[in-house]
């Protein structure tokens, strides 16, 4: 998706140097997400027999797949998505002590004026589920006043949908291409942004499930070595 900005900060190091080294960041990232994909597998098949799956997380699952099957069989809400992708560059603009200006959403694409740019306000749609987002503030207000934890499978389906529209959106606006990837460079990009949606994964199962911490890192560092060993002579 297209977006304005209003006074782009002047670059703080040479344009050639920083395209460097995001593809040397890229390259470095590549074998992290990998091996922490692995490490998740490893601790979840040795956790299976002994930790309690809380019924809200089969919920969870229920509201992703009930999203994938709507995605592909009913119109897609693509104006909503777009909003969404904007709303996410202005979020991250904001929480960066960015300005946000013009905001204009149609079908075809949108565009958001932002004051602080960089990697992680132009790629932050792609690996921040804008509308899970909003659904756990929503959660988190109304628990203020109401007895949410009485609906607490209503909202795991809830966040599981909304999570499945951030993917589906995103897949399917990463095979026809972006400007903003092209921005910061395509192995850049899908390294990091392969990185931080593992990474979002691996917190909420860490936290929802629960999966333990410390075996995760165990598993990732052990992970991690057989691969390093794999490429010395």
């Amino acid at each position: 998706m297209n977006r304005g900005k209003s006074r782009p900060r002047a670059p703080a190091a040479d344009p050639a140097f920083l395209r460097l080294l995001k593809t040397g960041l890229g390259l470095v990232l590549v074998p992290v997400t990998i091996t922490g994909a692995l490490a998740l597998w490893d601790v979840a098949l040795a956790a299976r027999a002994h930790i309690a799956w809380p019924a809200a997380w089969f919920w969870f699952l229920g509201g992703f797949v009930i999203w994938l099957l709507l995605f592909y069989a009913l119109p897609q809400p693509t104006r909503t998505y777009i909003l969404g992708h904007e709303l996410t560059h202005a979020l991250w603009s904001s929480l960066l002590g960015g300005r946000v200006g013009r905001l204009r959403v149609t079908r075809a694409g949108g565009s958001v004026e932002v004051s602080e740019t960089g990697a992680w306000v132009t790629l932050a749609p792609y690996f921040f589920p804008f509308y899970t987002f909003c659904a756990l503030i929503a959660y988190l207000i109304l628990s203020l006043w109401l007895p949410t934890q009485a609906y607490t499978r209503f909202w795991a389906g809830l966040f599981g949908l909304t999570w499945a529209f951030h993917f589906c959106f995103t897949a399917a606006a990463l095979r026809i291409g972006q400007p903003d990837i092209r921005e910061q460079g395509r192995l850049f990009s899908y390294s990091f942004i392969l990185f931080m949606n593992g990474l979002l994964i691996t917190a909420w199962l860490t936290l929802c499930v629960p999966l333990p911490a410390r075996a995760l890192l165990a598993a990732w560092l052990r992970r991690l070595a057989q691969l390093i060993a794999l490429g010395l002579p």
